[in-house]
């Protein structure tokens, strides 16, 4: 993309006539353990990555939005008009922030906005989150509210499921806004306590690849995502606790056929999710990436198996990526598609690559994109 901060300014005044007030940068993640537990108050590890959002802003006198994307195009748009299923496409994750922070009660008013990004959209990279907070951020400076880093999460939270129409967790939001470089974030998702833990796979000789499907995943479509809530919230009731994170395998074992063979499948997946999670955590506080590896292919055995959320292409490259010589490997994100990760001796990052495209190659499945990333700082302004 060369320098985005350059194109989002040039681009501003290109189509504005004159110049941004701020820019603002939010980035993607790549969850490292902990899919599907943060909407079930669970817990979490994201790490956000070095492929970010950033948006150039000003304010207006009048309530306009002009969202102008350089990848996507362009929206207009009155902030009166935003609200429930009233905004379609990728325009939602851009107004709907603007959108929430008035509901919040900020004085916010109209906004030009042109913005830029380097993340894979659908891949599983969180995109999405990544537009929202950058955007918050940059109505938030320029027309005040919270600080709270918690308080902007729900914020934009609520953006993507009033405005969107995805009853998402509150992870992706909170990852772009409160993790830090060389760090992985704990996310206690019911309390929002959140930990720094040490995360630098270079300093163990190691890489986190990603590998990009190609397989989109939309979540707004298909209900599949809201299916696996509901199943989840309909398990809590059966087992008599206000979240599948109270819950324990001896419970599921108890609760029989009250849960059905979907519910108890559902459910062991988060409370064994729940359990890797706290066990990688240690693990990296004790400066051992290189043992994380045997809960990243748990995790990925359970989603596949107990929340059905992979896909083939899914499959094909966490098992090829670890037949070339991964510690571990797993999908990351919702799942239907999106991106895998794999925890790589630094040496053969080439070469599980090459294995994994080979793998694709031999399937019959679109060529995938591999790409190393690095722990990162979360949103903030940045001019």
């Amino acid at each position: 993309m060369g320098n985005p901060q350059a194109a989002v300014r040039r681009a501003f005044a290109e189509r504005f006539g004159r110049p941004p007030e701020g820019v603002w940068a939010a980035p993607a993640r790549v969850n490292l353990i902990g899919e599907h537990t943060d909407y079930n108050d669970g817990f979490v590890l994201p790490v956000a990555i070095d492929r970010r959002v950033t948006v150039a802003a000003a304010r207006r006198a009048d309530d306009l939005l002009r969202l102008v994307s350089l990848e996507k195009g362009e929206r207009r748009l009155r902030l009166a008009e935003v609200g429930p299923g009233a905004v379609r496409g990728w325009a939602g994750y851009a107004a709907g922030p603007v959108w929430a922070l008035a509901r919040d009660g900020a004085p916010v008013g109209g906004l030009d906005l042109v913005l830029t990004s380097d993340v894979p959209i659908g891949s599983g990279l969180s995109s999405s989150a990544a537009v929202e907070c950058a955007t918050l951020l940059a109505a938030r400076d320029l027309y005040g509210g919270p600080a709270d880093v918690a308080r902007l999460a729900a914020i934009a939270q609520r953006a993507e499921h009033d405005v969107v129409g995805v009853p998402c967790g509150i992870m992706d939001q909170m990852a772009a806004l409160a993790c830090r470089a060389a760090h992985a974030l704990l996310l206690d998702c019911r309390s929002l306590e959140a930990d720094q833990v040490p995360f630098t796979p270079a300093d163990a000789g190691l890489a986190l690849l990603v590998v990009d499907t190609r397989v989109s995943h939309a979540l707004a479509d298909g209900g599949a995502y809201a299916q696996r809530r509901a199943a989840c919230e309909q398990a809590a009731r059966v087992l008599g606790v206000a979240a599948l994170r109270d819950a324990t395998q001896a419970d599921l074992d108890a609760a029989g056929d009250r849960l059905g063979e979907v519910g108890y499948r559902r459910a062991r997946h988060v409370v064994g999710e729940n359990a890797r999670v706290l066990a990688v955590a240690a693990l990296l506080r004790q400066r051992r990436p290189e043992a994380i590896g045997e809960a990243l292919c748990a995790s990925h055995a359970s989603l596949r198996d107990d929340y059905q959320v992979s896909a083939p292409e899914l499959d094909a490259a966490v098992e090829a990526a670890v037949a070339a010589g991964a510690l571990g490997a797993r999908m990351t994100g919702a799942g239907f598609g999106g991106c895998a990760l794999a925890l790589v001796p630094a040496g053969a990052v080439a070469d599980v690559a090459k294995a994994v495209a080979a793998t694709f190659a031999d399937r019959g499945f679109r060529e995938p994109a591999s790409f190393t990333v690095q722990p990162a700082d979360g949103a903030r302004r940045i001019a």
